[in-house]
């Protein structure tokens, strides 16, 4: 229980002081950001609103580095959140043909360039289950395409319509999944 409430508290404190910083600087935004220790989630608007895009260790001079979508431009990041459930060997996710888990069904425990290869029949994920670690969603195969970063720790893990996949979410169309790399 202490290691939960110790857990939740960093996080938190991460965040306030991410958002400070960002506060801070008034009218500079984010244009070339290094992560060192911790994943990321930056969004491309302040709240973490709009388009979110995954940070992981290393450095990403330019916008199309953390994109993944060279339909999407987003020069800049307005604020970020920390991944901390994120682990690479327990990574298990559910996903399903429609919204509120109903419908086909698919476990994954491994990274999917392309869900259609795996038997996935369908270019849409209507709902998902998240039991442990972090994952991303790709909109198209070979991870490209909006991204939707999802966690066992956020919505208690269940996704059900593809409404909760993030604030910029505008169709359930998910084509390859793979875990937050550690």
């Amino acid at each position: 229980m202490v290691i939960i409430v110790i857990s939740s508290l960093i996080k938190i404190l991460i965040s306030i002081v991410i958002n400070i910083v960002i506060i801070m600087t008034i009218s500079m935004t984010i244009l070339s950001p290094k992560t060192i220790i911790l994943k990321w989630v930056g969004y491309e608007h302040s709240g973490y609103q709009g388009q979110q895009f995954i940070l992981e260790k290393g450095d990403y001079p330019r916008w199309d580095a953390w994109s993944g979508n060279l339909a999407y431009h987003t020069e800049r990041l307005m604020s970020f959140r920390p991944i901390m459930c994120a682990n690479h060997q327990e990574s298990k996710i559910s996903i399903f043909e429609r919204e509120n888990f109903l419908g086909r069904t698919c476990d994954l425990c491994d990274d999917f360039p392309a869900l259609q290869s795996m038997g996935w029949c369908n270019s849409e994920v209507g709902s998902m289950k998240v039991q442990s670690g972090a994952w991303v969603c790709y909109q198209y195969p070979g991870y490209r395409g909006y991204q939707y970063i999802m966690e066992c720790d956020r919505h208690t893990g269940e996704y059900r319509h593809y409404r909760e996949f993030g604030s910029h979410a505008q169709t359930s169309q998910v084509q390859s999944i793979r875990r937050v790399q550690q």
